[in-house]
């Protein structure tokens, strides 16, 4: 009880704030969650310790604990050395292979009595955290003014529209530094104005245009960056010298002398401009005394106070004269109905990025934002000049993209040359792929592309010279398939070198041999030496539908770089029988087995675009173009499975209305989404943007709008966790869309939304694809980079928990890859007319 008492003390916990710590804190009681087994049991003993030992050490400290971001971290509590914690991984039953067993416990008490102690325990320290909370109450009810300050802020609230805004003196930090801002500001505009003034006196019209930012692009002096205020504003002198071009987005009106007359209706056109101006001032400073948010976004004002400047500056160069209109309804309303066209400008346009530009100040901006995009709709027109900027400013952050792989490389080339993986806290190797080099062969078409040829033929003459294709043991055909057949077959069709098709011959010849089964589809395990293959126990011994249907790219290009057909034709009897047995609505089991007659049956009814499913939908759509689109049956299939998806599996969350691609199993709709699912953002737009129907037909228009509003719920996914990055999965439902489950808050390093990103920004030349990126990136940057590379996390929801000892090879030949690509303007890559492995 005087524990509980001490914390509620200390950190000023008020009443309507006492659930909050306690139900959401990590250290505290994130792990006391219903006992439902003995690990669980010991967990809660372990979290009461913690909160124990919070409360003592909180009231021996001389400053009190002001907020949650504050409170010692788990891993400092457990250095106690008075303290003995009973550790387990959080359900890891739940969470699969890849993230290995639970450490063994050694428990001395039985779980009878564990129950009984963590309940009794928990009832103890709740009395006292509850009479803490009732007798101190809210931490601000010492923060009073007297009776004249208030008269005296009242009053300067009434003498303007910014007074009022600060009038309260509980303003948080972000308010008070965008007011500073804000007056700094209006210091510079006063001094450009000065200057502007001094120009026109000297009659150096051109300085004047240049300092109210009207000249045009092309001019010597122009700076696209410049902020541009209402014409509205200028002196008389400058009003009789120069006018602003309409309709077509003119700002520079060509010769003085041919507009030295405004007639009566310009300067109504010009006061009006000013009246809307100074009623976007007034809605701004209302906006930061509620500190309001754009649609429930967690959008800092600052930045929005940026992009209301910027789209008033549109509105003086395009002549939007409803632009202002739309902005306030955006503040006050938090609702914009965005049809393609209606907008001719964008305002998520940034300066480049410096070379020297520090991600460890990065801070996750959070979800909500970008909220037009959510439906699948273009709110902006692209044009040609908004490609031209949006390019400028992707080459300078593929810099950094190139300094990343840099840095992963060359602790791999000193520490783990040629082994299969690289720890990346430890330094340490790991040959659990076999001993294949799989990180190296994964990665050299990365290495290519990135430009880094050295490294690129340092890892030609390993797999030329040192590379063998006989580990001792059995491989996943499946995960051998399409990282080191794949890597080694993109390697060649990159560079020509003739070193990696001999490799990745000998290596075919030898997987090829999983697919000698009655039906022919390919065994899961396969031992390389010996030739042998079965199915994995742990599904039963049945065929999963994602490792039968994701191997045929690789395959198929062997069999047209050999010469030898046996291998495309061995794999596309996958897709033969698939065809066969395709269901009605396109949407196919995650397990198949064989019949007595030769051929298959689904025998698991579940339907997932994540985790078993996947990547043979995504293979479908690939294969048709990698025909030259000339088998027909690869798209009947993609488009009869993307109609079962639209008819069944597309749903909406609430109350935002997110897209999301639910599972199915026995009739039911289950409300998950896998981040590996994403994938499909990109699949969807290719399809849409290939179908022989045309881009413009209506099955082509829904394919694409369904994958951009996927994809903002992908971007959501990373957006809203505390580090900006996505979990495993997300549960949709509750009141905000969804949650982020205790189950899979991890995240290992996967690539499927910056691959969406890649696909549609290169499909549609949107830029708000690599704005989303970028975020992605600074993240990844912050929280997993290491001394040796980038770890995956444990919880993306935990920004203080350090990252994880493990990086897989698809970090460096996908997640990388893709974000190297979606900055590179200047990339050799075709993705309509080719697919490569």
């Amino acid at each position: 009880v005087f524990c509980g008492y001490c914390l509620a003390h200390e950190i000023h916990l008020p009443r309507s704030n006492l659930w909050y710590y306690t139900g959401t804190y990590d250290t505290i009681l994130f792990r006391l969650s219903p006992i439902q087994n003995h690990r669980d049991g010991s967990k809660t003993i372990a979290a009461l310790f913690d909160i124990l030992i919070l409360s003592c050490s909180s009231f021996l400290q001389t400053a009190p604990i002001s907020s949650p971001t504050t409170l010692p971290a788990p891993t400092a509590i457990a250095s106690l050395p008075f303290v003995m914690r009973l550790t387990s991984e959080s359900n890891t039953s739940l969470i699969g292979r890849r993230r290995g067993t639970p450490r063994k416990q050694n428990m001395v008490l039985n779980q009878k009595s564990i129950l009984v102690l963590a309940a009794l325990c928990a009832a103890i320290f709740l009395m006292g955290l509850v009479l803490g909370t009732h007798i101190y109450g809210t931490p601000n009810s010492t923060a009073t003014t007297n009776s004249n300050d208030g008269q005296s802020q009242h009053k300067n609230a009434e003498s303007s529209p910014l007074a009022a805004a600060t009038a309260n003196k509980n303003l948080s930090e972000n308010i008070q530094n965008l007011i500073l801002e804000s007056a700094k500001a209006e210091l510079i505009e006063k001094q450009q104005h000065e200057q502007e003034l001094e120009a026109l006196k000297h009659g150096n019209v051109k300085e004047a245009l240049h300092l109210r930012g009207m000249q045009a692009p092309g001019d010597v002096n122009y700076n696209p960056h410049h902020a541009v205020d209402d014409v509205g504003q200028l002196e008389a002198p400058f009003n009789e010298a120069v006018e602003v071009g309409e309709g077509d987005g003119a700002m520079y009106a060509g010769d003085i002398g041919d507009h030295l007359h405004h007639n009566e209706e310009e300067k109504e056109e010009q006061n009006l401009e000013l009246s809307e101006k100074e009623d976007m001032h007034n809605h701004f400073a209302e906006a930061v005394k509620n500190e309001a948010v754009v649609s429930g976004q967690k959008k800092s004002l600052r930045e929005k106070f940026h992009d209301l400047k910027a789209e008033a500056a549109e509105v003086v160069k395009h002549g939007l004269r409803g632009a202002i209109g739309n902005i306030q309804n955006e503040v006050t309303d938090g609702k914009v109905d965005f049809v393609k066209g209606e907008l001719s400008y964008y305002p998520y346009m940034t300066l480049p990025v410096s070379e020297d530009y520090d991600f460890t100040k990065y801070e996750p901006l959070g979800g909500g934002r970008f909220a037009e995009y959510k439906d699948g709709d273009s709110p902006y027109d692209i044009t040609d000049k908004l490609k031209e900027q949006s390019d400028e400013l992707a080459r300078s952050r593929r810099v950094h993209v190139l300094n990343a792989m840099k840095h992963v490389w060359k602790n791999y080339k000193e520490k783990a040359f040629g082994s299969d993986e690289l720890h990346p806290i430890s330094g340490r190797v790991t040959q659990n792929w076999g001993g294949m080099g799989t990180t190296l062969v994964d990665a050299l078409d990365t290495l290519w592309l990135m430009g880094l040829k050295d490294e690129f033929w340092e890892g030609r003459d390993w797999v030329r010279d040192k590379l063998s294709n006989t580990p001792p043991g059995d491989v996943s055909g499946f995960e051998t398939t399409i990282r080191s057949l794949g890597g080694l077959l993109s390697a060649y069709d990159l560079s020509g070198d003739k070193a990696f098709l001999e490799k990745a011959e000998d290596l075919g010849k030898k997987l090829i041999k999983a697919y000698d089964t009655k039906s022919g589809l390919p065994h899961g395990s396969v031992n390389l030496q010996t030739g042998s293959s079965h199915n994995f126990g742990w599904f039963g011994n049945q065929f999963v539908l994602a490792e039968i249907g994701t191997q045929q790219i690789e395959y198929r290009y062997l069999s047209h770089a050999t010469g030898n057909d046996e291998y495309a034709k061995k794999s596309d009897r996958v897709f033969d029988i698939i065809y066969e047995i395709m269901p009605e609505d396109g949407l196919l089991g995650e397990g198949l087995q064989e019949n007595s007659s030769g051929g298959a049956f689904f025998s698991k009814d579940k339907v997932s675009f994540g985790a078993m499913g996947d990547s043979t939908y995504e293979y479908m759509i690939k294969l048709w173009i990698q025909s030259g689109r000339k088998e027909q049956k690869f798209r009947d299939m993609w488009d009869k499975s993307m109609n079962g998806v639209h008819n069944q599996l597309v749903q909406k969350s609430s109350p935002n209305g997110l897209t999301y691609l639910a599972d199915r199993e026995n009739g039911r709709l289950h409300h998950k989404m896998d981040h590996l699912a994403c994938f499909m953002g990109g699949a969807l737009a290719i399809g849409a943007y290939t179908d022989p129907m045309g881009l413009d037909s209506t099955r082509a228009q829904r394919d694409l709008k369904t994958a951009k509003a996927l994809t903002y719920t992908c971007y959501q996914m990373y957006a809203r966790s505390a580090t900006g990055i996505s979990p495993e999965f997300v549960q949709f439902g509750g009141s905000n869309d969804f949650t982020i489950p205790s189950s899979a808050p991890f995240y290992i390093l996967r690539p499927e939304v910056v691959e969406a990103f890649y696909y549609l920004s290169t499909l549609t030349g949107d830029p708000i694809y690599r704005e989303w990126g970028w975020e992605v990136f600074q993240s990844l940057e912050k929280y997993c980079k290491t001394a040796y590379g980038y770890g995956s996390l444990r919880n993306v929801d935990n920004p203080s928990i350090p990252p994880e000892d493990r990086m897989e090879s698809f970090f460096l030949a996908e997640t990388m890859k893709y974000l190297y690509l979606l900055f590179d303007p200047d990339s050799e890559i075709d993705i309509l007319n080719k697919v490569s492995p």
